[in-house]
Parts: C-alpha cells; structure tokens; sequence
C-alpha cells in the first residue's frame, strides 16, 4: 500500500473518528513472549511502556513473573499473563498471590492455556475462583475473548465462561477486561462485540491486533515456539496467520481505521498488540501515527 493510499484512507475519518483510533493507539499494549529475542524487544520498548508478559507451556510460568520483575525494575508498567492451566496446585496458586504482593503487581491478564494436559485448573475461571480467595493484591484482572471462535471450544460455551467471569470480577470489586485474540476482520469484531453487548457484556474492550510484524522473522518465532505450540497457534488463529503471510504491505490502521466509528459505542478502550517481540517496528508506527 502506497502512502498515497495510506493518506486518503486516513482522510476518510471524521474528526472524532480520528480521536477515537489515535486514543486507541495512545492506549498500545505491547506483548513480548520470552525468547532469545526478548532482550532486544525490551531495549527498544518506549520509556514507561504498558507491556504483556506472555506465558509461556516450554518455560513455565516462572519465566513469565521473572520477565514481569525484570520490566517492573527498569519502569515499565508490566502485565503478567497467568496461564491456569500452567499452575500446578491451590498452593502454587498461594504462592502466586503472595508473588503479587510481594512485587506490588496489581494485574494480570488470565487466560486458560494452550496445555494439552493441564496441571491442576482445566480453564481460567476454576483457577480465578481460587486466587480470589487469596490475600492477592490485584486490582484489575483482564480475561480472554474471542471473535473469531476457538477451534476447540463452542461459540456458547465461550460466552457462557466470559460473562461468568465478568460476574465473578464484579462480585469480587475488581476492574476488569476482555481483551481480543488477534482478528483482522473489521466486521466480524463488530458483529461479535455488539452481540455481547446486548447480551450483557459490559467489561471494557481491549482490541487485540498484529503489530508491524516482518513475516520472515514471523515464520522464524513460529519455529522457535515449537512445532508442536506453533500448530496450536495456527489453529486457533488461522485467519489472521493467513492474512499476515498474504498481504504485501500490512498496516494496524488497517483494522483500525474501519473500526473507528464504533469504537465509543462498543467500548473498545486500548490496543493488546501482538509485537511478535518486534517491538522496534510496531514502537515506531505509533510514534508516526501519534505526532
């Protein structure tokens, strides 16, 4: 895409629409996975970033809270992934909580987990049950969603678990959000968000989106993961895999720019941007975008 295309689809934007995506990118949650590449992400990570910490099944759990003191330290606003499926017992689950407190950490994104064989806790709400009878700390507690389904799981059995959780956050008196796998369809996040509203759904929205992501260096993490985490991957988000390998020249705004004129109404309130540990790239399309 020329920036002559690039120009005249951003002038397609109303004034407020244009705010609306630009808060949107001001709002950039940067997710980085822990891997050889992670020290180089974390070198080029803007000063004072929010950031993800994924978790990871080769490496365990350990890996993720050690990378979430290691940004903490050099003043980064971290956010631990906790994969329940990754947490061994109700004692490690004790021993997270007094992780929490011990490090000040406030949040974390929960999600159930890629493990075949799961430890203790088969899915993200049986262990969210748990650590809320902790001495935790957290404040802010963000879940899973999914627009483009789960090639696992029921399209019912997804809301039934996401609208549970937003019950058990609400009873509990913590903030909380849904935050999106990576989908590049514009009409089908609308479609699916604007249904769950009107089915109840109030948690605030995190848009999950693929940052500038080089495809050859995509392919090269994808080995990395492991075939076996990199097949599951594809599964789940086979349609945004074939868009990044497919299209020439792919730019966030795309999404953005048709998504903006819903933004207000549905809620959707930051970006989770898939870095894919390219942070430079991704850090340098938001500077471009916000000044």
């Amino acid at each position: 895409m020329g920036l002559g295309n690039t120009r005249r689809r951003l002038g397609a934007e109303t004034p407020d629409q244009r705010a609306s995506r630009l808060e949107l990118i001001e709002a950039t949650n940067f997710e980085v996975i822990p891997l050889r590449s992670l020290d180089g992400a974390i070198e080029d990570l803007p000063a004072g970033s929010r950031v993800s910490v994924t978790a990871s099944p080769a490496k365990g759990l350990d890996a993720t809270l050690e990378i979430t003191e290691r940004l903490l330290a050099v003043g980064h606003d971290a956010v631990p992934h906790i994969s329940a499926r990754l947490v061994r017992d109700p004692a490690h689950t004790r021993a997270i909580a007094s992780w929490l407190r011990a490090t000040g950490v406030t949040e974390i994104f929960l999600v159930g987990g890629d493990v075949t064989e799961p430890e203790h806790y088969h899915d993200a709400l049986s262990f969210l049950g748990d650590l809320l009878e902790t001495d935790h700390g957290l404040r802010r507690v963000g879940v899973t969603a999914y627009p483009d389904g789960h090639p696992l799981i029921e399209p019912a059995v997804l809301r039934v678990a996401l609208h549970a959780k937003q019950a058990v956050l609400a009873e509990a008196g913590l903030d909380g959000y849904c935050s999106t796998q990576m989908c590049f369809d514009a009409a089908r996040i609308t479609d699916w968000l604007g249904g769950e509203r009107r089915a109840g759904l109030t948690l605030p929205a995190h848009l999950g989106i693929a940052g500038v992501v080089d495809r050859a260096r995509l392919l090269s993490i994808g080995v990395r993961l492991g075939i076996g985490q990199s097949l599951r991957y594809v599964r789940k988000n086979r349609r945004a895999v074939t868009r990044l390998m497919t299209v020439p020249h792919y730019d966030p705004n795309d999404l953005l720019v048709p998504l903006s004129p819903h933004v207000t109404a549905l809620d959707i309130r930051a970006l989770h941007v898939f870095t894919f540990n390219q942070v430079a790239a991704t850090a340098a399309w938001r500077e471009q975008n916000l000044h």
